[in-house]
């Protein structure tokens, strides 16, 4: 019981990392986009 639990706990922290990995990519691009339209608008 002890080693399912351990899974399942290992198999949930790998997917919140890779959705955090994610959101940390659309928050970059979101940042360079907004970069390129200020550079843009001077």
């Amino acid at each position: 019981m002890k080693v399912t639990l351990m899974i399942r706990l290992l198999a949930l922290a790998a997917v919140l990392s890779l959705s955090a990995c994610n959101t940390v990519q659309g928050v970059g691009r979101d940042l360079t986009a907004a970069g390129q339209a200020i550079e843009n608008a001077l």
